[in-house]
């Protein structure tokens, strides 16, 4: 295991020994489990896509579209 020191202010760290105390749970444990909690949630992020988007998935099925056909598409919708 390595050590990782920290720099706080002093009322943050009263505030963090309060907490892991009434919590039973080291400072070093809890700040172990926050980052294991922030990576988890960056890399779901990563992967999870909003209602709009998977509403949309399958919908462009059946291979690429080329420029010139967007160009196409973009002419006789807009002009």
């Amino acid at each position: 295991m390595e050590t990782l020191t920290l720099h706080l202010d002093e009322n943050l760290v009263q505030r963090a020994t309060f907490y892991s105390e009434k919590r039973g749970k080291s400072i070093s444990r809890m700040v172990a489990d926050y980052f294991s909690l922030l990576a988890e949630e960056t890399s779901q992020a990563a992967y999870e896509c909003t209602p709009v988007v998977r509403s949309l998935k399958g919908s462009l099925e059946g291979g690429q579209v080329t420029e010139d056909e967007y160009r196409h598409h973009l002419e006789e919708k807009y002009l």
